[in-house]
Parts: C-alpha cells; sequence; structure tokens
C-alpha cells in the first residue's frame, strides 16, 4: 500500500512539469513565424535607376610626355683666345646670325697681315721667275743658253706659282680664323646663360675639352616625346592602314596636349615620328609629336599629358563611377528588370569622359542600372527603384578626367 502512494504522488508531480515543457515549445514553433511574417511584410529596398548615357565620342589614350627642342646648340668656340665681348642677354630670344660673342681679333689681324705679306711676297718671286723664262726664251732660240738652265728657270717658275698658291691659302685661313672671334647664333631660339665672362680663357674646337659657351634651344615649334606600349602601337598600326589614325605610318595623327595644371587637353599637335625598333627593356615605342609654341608656354625638359585617339569616332555608352562595384575580380553593375528584380552585369570600362565613365562592354543602352543604393540591392532579389535621367551636363568634370586606356 506504501509503495502505491509513492507512485502516484509522482505522476501528480510530473503533471505540471510537462505542461510546462509543451508551452515553451509551442512558443518557440510560434516566433519563426512571426519573423516570416513581419520580413513578408517588409518593402524591398528603394534604389535610384538610370538608363546609361549614349554618345558619340572617341575614346583616348593617355601618356606621359616630355618637350624637347627642336634643335639644340652647344655654342663653342672655333679659335681659342680671351673673351673680349657678351653681346646677349641670359635668357634673350635671339635670331639666326646675332651676334653672341666676340674673341680679342687682335692676333688674328696680326696674323691675317702676316699671311697678306707672305702672299704678296710670293707673287713677286712669281713674276720675277716668270720674266726669267720669257727672257730665256730667244736665248734658247740662238743656242746662247743650255736647255737645262731654261728647265731651271721654268722650274722656279712653277714652284713660285705653286707658292702663291700656298700664300693664298694661308690668308684664306687667317681670314676665316678672324671671323671666328665673331660668334653668331647659328639658329632661331632662346639663349640659355653665358658660362664664361669678360677676359676669360677659351679653348676652341669640337672636343671635350672645348669651353661650352651657352646652350641654344629653339622654341617654337616644339616636340614631345612619349612611349607607347606594345599593344597600344599594334592598335594604331591597324587603325592607320584602315584610315582611322593619320597616314599609313600613322603620322599626321592628331595629338593633345594638357599641361600638369591643366584640366582639359587644350594643346593640339601632330604626331610626326615613330621609332623604328621596340625598346626590349621596356617594350615600349618611342613616339614624337610637334606643336605650335608661339606663347612660349613650353619649354624643353617639362613633363606634360599627351593623348592619341585610341578609337575612331563611334556611339558610346557612359555611367556615373558610383554605379559601378568592384570584388577581387571584377567590375560590375546591378540592373532592374521591369518586374524590380536585380541582376548583376560584369562590365568592361574605358576612361573617363565629363566626369562619366566609359562602358565598353556589358550594358546596353536600354538597361536601368542602379546608380543610387548599390549597398542596399542584391542579385536575386526585387528592390523598388526609382528612375532618373542621366546627362552629361548634370556630372561635373573632376580633375583626373583624363582619357586612359584601362
Amino acid at each position: 500500500m506504501q509503495k502505491c502512494f509513492r507512485h502516484r504522488g509522482s505522476e501528480r508531480a510530473m503533471l505540471p512539469l510537462g505542461a510546462l515543457l509543451v508551452a515553451l515549445a509551442l512558443t518557440a514553433c510560434d516566433r519563426p513565424q512571426a519573423q516570416n511574417k513581419s520580413q513578408q511584410t517588409a518593402p524591398p529596398p528603394a534604389v535610384t535607376t538610370s538608363q546609361p548615357v549614349v554618345s558619340e565620342l572617341v575614346e583616348w589614350d593617355e601618356y606621359t610626355g616630355r618637350f624637347e627642342a627642336v634643335a639644340s646648340v652647344e655654342v663653342r668656340a672655333r679659335v681659342s683666345g680671351y673673351v673680349d665681348r657678351i653681346a646677349f642677354v641670359d635668357g634673350q630670344a635671339v635670331k639666326k646670325g646675332d651676334l653672341l660673342f666676340v674673341i680679342d681679333p687682335r692676333p688674328f689681324e696680326r696674323a691675317l697681315a702676316q699671311a697678306q705679306a707672305e702672299l704678296e711676297q710670293a707673287r713677286t718671286k712669281a713674276q720675277n721667275s716668270a720674266l726669267d723664262v720669257e727672257r730665256g726664251k730667244p736665248l734658247l732660240e740662238r743656242k746662247v743658253m743650255s736647255e737645262k738652265m731654261f728647265d731651271d728657270r721654268a722650274n722656279l717658275l712653277r714652284e713660285a706659282e705653286a707658292a702663291v698658291k700656298v700664300a693664298d691659302a694661308k690668308v684664306a685661313t687667317a681670314e676665316l680664323e678672324l671671323a671666328f672671334t665673331r660668334i653668331t647664333a647659328p639658329i632661331d631660339g632662346r639663349m640659355s646663360r653665358a658660362t664664361v665672362s669678360l677676359g676669360s680663357w677659351i679653348s676652341a674646337g669640337g672636343t671635350a675639352n672645348a669651353t661650352l659657351l651657352t646652350l641654344l634651344v629653339t622654341q617654337d615649334p616644339i616636340h614631345i616625346y612619349f612611349d607607347i606600349s606594345e599593344n597600344n602601337y599594334i592598335k594604331y598600326k591597324r587603325m592607320a592602314e584602315l584610315g582611322a589614325l593619320g597616314g599609313k605610318d600613322g603620322k599626321g595623327a592628331d595629338v593633345e596636349v594638357a599641361l600638369p595644371d591643366e584640366t582639359a587637353f587644350a594643346h593640339g599637335g601632330k604626331l610626326d615620328f615613330v621609332d623604328n625598333r621596340l625598346d626590349p627593356g621596356t617594350a615600349t615605342m618611342r613616339a614624337r609629336a610637334i606643336l605650335a609654341n608661339g606663347k612660349q608656354m613650353f619649354s624643353p625638359g617639362m613633363f606634360a599629358r599627351v593623348r592619341l585617339a585610341g578609337t575612331p569616332l563611334k556611339s558610346t555608352v557612359l555611367l556615373p563611377d558610383a554605379a559601378i562595384g568592384t570584388d577581387q575580380a571584377n567590375k560590375f553593375v546591378l540592373v532592374v528588370a521591369e518586374d524590380g528584380m536585380v541582376s548583376r552585369r560584369n562590365v568592361q570600362l574605358g576612361p573617363l569622359h565629363q566626369g562619366l565613365r566609359i562602358v565598353r562592354q556589358g550594358v546596353g543602352p536600354q538597361d536601368w542600372v542602379v546608380t543610387s543604393g548599390l549597398q542596399r540591392a542584391r542579385p536575386g532579389q526585387k528592390v523598388t527603384a526609382n528612375r532618373e535621367t542621366l546627362r552629361l551636363s548634370a556630372v561635373r568634370p573632376a580633375a583626373s578626367d583624363a582619357p586612359v586606356s584601362r
């Protein structure tokens, strides 16, 4: 009887505990249903979408170039002597033939006078020898003079005539050296500073020991050199063959230049040289353009940005950079369908144009691309799209809007 009583007491104690477990289980089952119900009732995230801008334009390839003078002359003396005069101001613009330096001419004037005197002396001897020959002819006919004596007189005449030529050449040399004491500008251009002062001794010649007097460079026009990659060189050659880039060799193609403090490429030039071999160390080809420099804005040694047409004029799709996402491997955009479903598109990008990014591949003009709220949209989910129209004028060009190949 006591054993039966204990069993019934245990059953009464377990009843409240079982009811509690059942209540907890029912509560746990109700929570996800409530959460799902709240999720189902939440509206899709709002984003802004726009169709790409379509514009007819040329894509440009940008390079870093360096200006160099069309002609550059190291001014050195052709005769040695002391500087007697400096006839220009440092940095002065000069014309061909303008006087730059004068070397003390007095030693050269004396040398010229001596050479002229020697020439006169040689002419006198030649005249006397000629008279001796003329006097000897009748004597030779009458057999008064031997043939040997007459031949000796004729040989002296020839020697005297040769001596006249030697003396004449010495006079010409002395005149030339005297003329070299006046150093003039060989080309039009702008002077550097004078590296010598009045009274300085300068050595002549074209060797390393010759004294450098100054440097003269041309200013207008001016060259700019830049290096293009092997792939771009091949691209330009194919464009040139189709007549889309200058002549058959690419010469004459339009080139645009911007200085470091300029945003726009406001200076135009023409491609006038492409090297005949690829640099094996850098896998680049040296190219050169020529530009007018009437305002003296460019100076040899300056750096500038250079761009060359990388494509012919074509219809191009553009989007703002805010619409472009990046992962580890690709650039992409999110496209919203008519029903609000989001899908991902990998894109191939080009340079900036008036604040918008050129999209070479991946989207079309009719696609609605997420331009704002990119972080709220997920591929495979729906969004509420607020459609807006993009315009080139609505985006302010940035300082980095330089067309660059990517």
